[in-house]
């Protein structure tokens, strides 16, 4: 396994994308700034500056599309504690469009197509948390902010929402500890975890598998969930002895990768070693430990597997080797 490492954001990182050629990786984190990498070799490549608060989370788009009739590129998303929601011309990093709230917004997820957009915001001052479903415009320059959809309903913040198979549905988890499937259309709820099974404390982390089949979800209640993304049926429970922030799966092979550790507020008093900072791989199937990685003096609060399978990141781009 050789480890490359990536310095360039000055606060904690909150979330990490890689396009789906897997050559660059986009980084988000406390500082506002949005960055950009090398994939192969960590070397920064640039950063998406505009934002005023903590950048939550970020998607690129999978298509190149067509801007001011110049020249394409791929488009980022970014949700910030600014209480707005950013689109970037990735090659270039202007902004091209705001999307304003009235709440800090926690979450982005591009459909299949790019043609949709699924964004979360927090409850804030009176403002309930949302799921809002926005349509992404062909030409940046005819780009609207009305909503195709908004959802409310579930209690707390939500902390991740992604599109379900076929962008017929959205999949959201958050502080309430709840999985819930809407349909995408109506806005109306289809499914939603079974309590008795489910988790028993705020979700931090969601992630779909390469084929939308299944999702992993992750938990303050220290452990991961694999769920059927059609029935919401639960499939496996990995258990881990500290609270999980971030988790991802391999594309390639059948491994699970769960980070997080001790609370933030306390790592200054606590021994790495206590703290539980490694990031640590179970078998998918058999849900036993087979792994983990050392080397963070904090929490984990972000993973990302390459499209290839082949390498992750966590501040640390690891190439797997056999």
């Amino acid at each position: 396994m050789r480890p490359i490492l990536m310095k360039g954001h000055e606060r904690p990182l909150t979330f990490l994308k890689y396009n789906r050629e897997g050559d660059l990786l986009f980084s988000c984190a406390k500082d506002h700034n949005p960055t950009v990498w090398f994939a192969d070799n960590g070397e920064r490549l640039g950063t998406y500056r505009g934002h005023n608060g903590a950048v939550w989370c970020c998607d690129v788009s999978s298509k190149l599309i067509i801007i001011n009739n110049v020249g394409d590129s791929m488009l980022l998303i970014t949700a910030s504690a600014d209480q707005s929601v950013k689109l970037w011309n990735v090659q270039t990093g202007a902004q091209l469009y705001t999307f304003s709230f009235n709440s800090p917004a926690r979450s982005v997820d591009f459909s299949v197509g790019d043609k949709l957009a699924v964004i979360t915001t927090d409850p804030f001052m009176g403002v309930t948390s949302a799921i809002n479903v926005k349509s992404i415009a062909d030409d940046p320059s005819q780009q609207s902010g009305e909503s195709v959809l908004t959802i409310t309903g579930p209690t707390g913040r939500i902390n991740r929402a992604v599109w379900g198979s076929l962008n017929k549905t959205i999949i959201s988890a958050g502080e309430d500890s709840v999985v819930r499937i809407w349909d995408s259309e109506t806005g109306k709820l289809l499914k939603e975890s079974d309590p008795e099974v489910g988790h028993k404390k705020p979700i931090t982390s969601l992630t779909k598998s390469a084929d939308g089949s299944h999702f992993l979800t992750g938990s303050l209640d220290k452990s991961a969930k694999l769920w059927d993304t059609r029935t919401l049926t639960l499939i496996k429970t990995y258990a881990t002895e500290r609270p999980v922030n971030a988790v991802t799966m391999s594309p390639l092979l059948d491994h699970v990768v769960l980070g997080g550790g001790q609370d933030a507020s306390s790592v200054t008093t606590t021994d790495h070693r206590a703290g539980k900072f490694e990031a640590k791989f179970y078998d998918k199937v058999l849900q036993e430990e087979i792994g983990g990685v050392k080397g963070h003096f904090g929490p984990i609060n972000a993973l990302a597997f390459n499209p290839d399978g082949k390498r992750y990141g966590f501040c640390r781009i690891l190439f797997l080797t056999s």
